[in-house]
Order: C-alpha cells, then sequence, then structure tokens
C-alpha cells in the first residue's frame, strides 16, 4: 500500500505549496508519486503549471509524477446509488411516488412523513462530512493501489476534515431518519411488492458505513498515514493549528510535523525586525504547546510557483534528492519534515520464477483476494481489483501468495 502523506491546515497557509514541493521531491527521490487535490480552486494545477483532472495525469518534467483533483461536489447519487433511487421522486411531496396511492393513508401517517420530510432534504441529503467521505473514499481506492508509492494529499481545511472524522456518529442518527421515512412511504410498496426495497435501501446504508469507517481506520493507521500541520506565525493560525493538533489527536490521527510557514526573514531594518520578534513568540508558542516537531520556513521573495520553485521550496524542507533503493523499505527522508517511505512494488527475477512484493500495510488477510483474467493477475484490496504486472500470462491457481509483516509476497511462474 502506498504511504499516504497528508497535509492540513486553515486556508491560504500554504499547503498546496508544501504538498506539491513535496511530491515534487518523492519523485526526484525515484518513487511514483501521486499527488491528490480536493481543492475546488485548482490551485494545485496552478501551482505544478499542468491541468489536472479526476483522472492521474502526468506531470511534465518530473518523471514518476501523476497528480489529480478530486471533484468535491460529486452527489451522493455516485456514493450511495440505491439510498438515491429509494429516495428519487420524494423532494416536492412525501407521497409524490405514490401517486393516487397516498390516499390510502391515514392523516398520522401522512403527518409523520411530513415532519419526517422537513427533517432530511431527500433531494441531496446534505449530511455534514458527506462530501469528504466521498473525497476520502475515491482516495482510499489510490491508496488501495499497489503501483504507486507515495500518495501526498493537500486536503480541504482542517475543518472539513474534522467534519469527516466524526460522520459514523452522525451517519447513525441520519440513517435512521431516513429508515423511518422509508418505513413510513414504503408500506403499500412493501405489501404489493414485498420488502425488497427496504432492504435494499438498509443495506445500501450500511455499506456506506462500513466504507467511512474503514476509510477512518486507513487513517488513524500509522503504518500507513502522517498527517502535517501547516500554519502561518499569527495568532489565528497559532489558534487553529492547537485545535487541530488537539482535535485530530482525539480521532488517533498520526500527526507527524509541524511547518509554520511565511516566517520574516531576520533583516536589518525595523519594521521587519518588529515582525519578526513577534512572530518568533508565536513559534516558540507552538513548539511549548504542540507535541510534534516544529520547522520553519522563511518567507520567499517571490512566489513559489512551476518547478523550479518548487524544488528549491522543498530542497529547504528535505535536503537534496537522491535516488532511493527499489527493494519496499522503510526509508526514513526528510531534514526538516521527516517522513517514512515504502515503495509499493519490488519485484526480484529468479529461476523460472518471479518474487512480487507488495506492500499492504494494515491489512488482515481476508481483507485480500487473488484472481486471474486472460492472464492478467488481479489483487482485490477490500473488494477493489489492481492489475498486477508480470513478465509473463499468469494463472492464480499457479501462484503462491504469502502475507507477512504487511507484504504480500507472490511467486509467479515465468514461461520458459
Amino acid at each position: 500500500m502506498a504511504r499516504l502523506l497528508l497535509f492540513g491546515g486553515k486556508g491560504g497557509v500554504g499547503k498546496t505549496t508544501t504538498s506539491a514541493s513535496t511530491a515534487v521531491w518523492l519523485a526526484d527521490s525515484g518513487l511514483r508519486v501521486l499527488l491528490v487535490s480536493s481543492d475546488p480552486a485548482h490551485s494545485t494545477s496552478d501551482s505544478l503549471g499542468v491541468e489536472l483532472s479526476s483522472e492521474p495525469t502526468p506531470v511534465e518534467g518530473v518523471p514518476g509524477l501523476f497528480g489529480l483533483e478530486l471533484n468535491p461536489e460529486a452527489k451522493l447519487s455516485t456514493f450511495m446509488p440505491k439510498l438515491g433511487e429509494s429516495l428519487s421522486g420524494m423532494s416536492s411531496s412525501p407521497f409524490a411516488a405514490f401517486g393516487g396511492l397516498g390516499g390510502m393513508f391515514d392523516q398520522s401517517a401522512k403527518d409523520e412523513m411530513q415532519s419526517i420530510k422537513e427533517e432530511v432534504d431527500s433531494s441531496e441529503l446534505v449530511l455534514p462530512g458527506l462530501d469528504e467521505a466521498i473525497a476520502f473514499d475515491e482516495l482510499l481506492k489510490h491508496v488501495e493501489n499497489p503501483s504507486w508509492d507515495v500518495i501526498v494529499f493537500d486536503t480541504a481545511p482542517t475543518g472539513h476534515t474534522l467534519r469527516f472524522l466524526s460522520l459514523p456518529e452522525l451517519i447513525e442518527a441520519w440513517s435512521g431518519r431516513l429508515l423511518r421515512m422509508m418505513r413510513v412511504s414504503g408500506g403499500i410498496r412493501s405489501m404489493l411488492f414485498g420488502r425488497k426495497q427496504s432492504d435494499a435501501m438498509k443495506e445500501e446504508l450500511e455499506r456506506f458505513r462500513r466504507r467511512v469507517l474503514h476509510v477512518r481506520r486507513v487513517l488513524s493507521d500509522p503504518s500507513t498515514t502522517s498527517f502535517t500541520l501547516v500554519t502561518i506565525p499569527e495568532r489565528m493560525g497559532v489558534n487553529e493549528t492547537v485545535r487541530a493538533n488537539q482535535s485530530l489527536g482525539d480521532y488517533d490521527l498520526p500527526v507527524t510535523g509541524c511547518l509554520v510557514n511565511r516566517v520574516t526573514p531576520e533583516l536589518d531594518h525595523p519594521f521587519l525586525q518588529r515582525r519578526r520578534s513577534e512572530e518568533q513568540g508565536h513559534i516558540a508558542e507552538l513548539v511549548e504547546t504542540l507535541d510534534i516537531p516544529v520547522t520553519t520556513m522563511d518567507l520567499f521573495d517571490s512566489e513559489v510557483q512551476g518547478l523550479e520553485r518548487l524544488r528549491s521550496y522543498g530542497q529547504i524542507l528535505y535536503g537534496v534528492p537522491s535516488r532511493l533503493n527499489d527493494e519496499l523499505g522503510p526509508y526514513q527522508v526528510g531534514d526538516r519534515l521527516i517522513h517514512s517511505i515504502h515503495r509499493g512494488t519490488y519485484v526480484e527475477q529468479g529461476d523460472s520464477v518471479e518474487f512480487i512484493h507488495l506492500h499492504f500495510p494494515g491489512l488482515e488477510r481476508e481483507d485480500l483476494s487473488l484472481r486471474s483474467e486472460e492472464g492478467i493477475l488481479y489483487v482485490g484490496v477490500n473488494g477493489r481489483e489492481h492489475a498486477i504486472s508480470t513478465t509473463s500470462p499468469a494463472k492464480s491457481t499457479q501462484v503462491k501468495a504469502k502475507l507477512e509483516n504487511d507484504v504480500l509476497r507472490l511467486e509467479v511462474p515465468v514461461d520458459e
């Protein structure tokens, strides 16, 4: 599995610059890196100078680096299609879906249905954190793909992440209201057509909840995820960073460092000296308050945009990049910000066999599956399949597989 590096903080503190420069540095070290953004303003595209889309797009000038921008406006129907279908046609009136059958409900049922309809907007089913759930679930699809070595995620402002983390608890109350609405609206349908629709609704809600919980488990697993807080040396930035660190800790997210951006350089000018003195007080407060390493980045004399400037920024944070070995690792990288990195895949050639090592931290044996089709080998992770490149056409029945210490080792026969 890829190592997931999250960068978060309030808006306008340099998350995109930090995450983009990190991704460029890691790719320059010989890793296969995916830079992901959920920013609707497309600032990651602007930073790299490359037009990104919702599919991995190669970044010209940085071999091994790909970028994509998630769509935060994704609708509920893409995440829970059966739920959207079950409630379609009910936005204008609680009984619109029944036509003339609506008259068969007594007044108490109508009153109950109307009260629930007022609680839940069934046309959009807005739930705080739902957009974040969709974004993180889409992100997880790439995190589980061993063809990536590292996923770098430029998150939305921290508050969005915290709303997502509280989502499983919100789902409990939210799904209860939805199921009440389905019970009232589905009484006639159940008598006529059975309970298939209601059962499908319940299954979809439970599937949704399991997916959210799985994403949250991945995010709280230090063998998979690290979260770097990014801020600026101002009172509002300090306060939000301290609160975010506490909240992320409450959800067991592994926060591994804090970067204070745009610090006034030490120059011989009274105004700048006063400004720097005040900023140093804020930085000292962060060092004293946070239980994680805190490092700083001086304000640049021009915008950090484009690959050349991103590389300069990355070298200040991590040093001069050098190519990492081909083996899985782990590798500790960085001077100011420090990350532990694994490669996703390592292949060894033997006599009439190749050994494929896939890094899958935090997964259990029952989470994995193996099959082949038309000579292509597929490894499934929590129901999502990923094609594994092999020297010769492969048959899963002839492949030996062993999961040990977070590494899936495949022995694949090679045709002579």
